[in-house]
């Protein structure tokens, strides 16, 4: 169980606070909310405790978590050049926000690496672009606390696993999951 004043990831927003536990009477039911306050947004939501699982709230990831992570994005992607710059984005898109509600970091960090590849091969598309910043956004914030750097300094060591070669390809370094450990 959380507790207040605990960190916690909601997929698709970001790393939150409990600030609080209330009980509102919903529907004649007495029923305990948690009051999450978004760090990075003004924004406060209230969720059931009882339906916590189903929203895929989450503790922050553990340093290994966040290391598995680096590690999958130093390593090409097993999707072709075909299957990910074909021009069915609202197919991919569907994938891509499927991932992003499991809250899970290495999904996350699947879908940046496919569209950090896709933007080599050709301009990213307007939504493209945004779900690209979104996945950065998300990724940095909760590598910046488990890692206790600044978000700035995560985006950096998100963006450095991607670094154009002349023939507009990605290269991917071992040297930087080493630098970042």
């Amino acid at each position: 169980m959380f507790s207040v004043n605990e960190k916690i990831v909601y997929p698709g927003h970001g790393v939150a606070i409990i600030s609080q536990t209330l009980e509102k009477n919903v529907a004649g039911y007495k029923v305990r909310f948690f009051e999450l306050a978004f760090l990075n947004k003004d924004m406060t939501i209230l969720v059931p405790v009882a339906s916590l699982d189903s929203t895929g709230i989450r503790r922050l990831s553990s340093v290994k978590s966040i290391d598995d992570v680096f590690i999958m994005l130093s390593q090409p992607t097993t999707k072709d050049v075909h299957e990910l710059t074909a021009s069915n984005w609202n197919k991919r898109n569907k994938e891509y926000q499927c991932k992003l509600r499991t809250g899970s970091l290495q999904e996350i960090g699947r879908v940046y690496r496919d569209l950090k590849f896709i933007s080599t091969q050709k301009e990213l598309s307007f939504g493209e672009k945004n779900l690209l910043h979104q996945t950065e956004a998300l990724l940095a914030q909760e590598i910046s606390i488990v890692k206790q750097v600044n978000e700035d300094k995560a985006v950096e060591q998100l963006r450095s696993f991607f670094t154009m070669h002349k023939n507009n390809v990605i290269m991917h370094t071992k040297q930087s999951v080493a630098t970042l450990a």
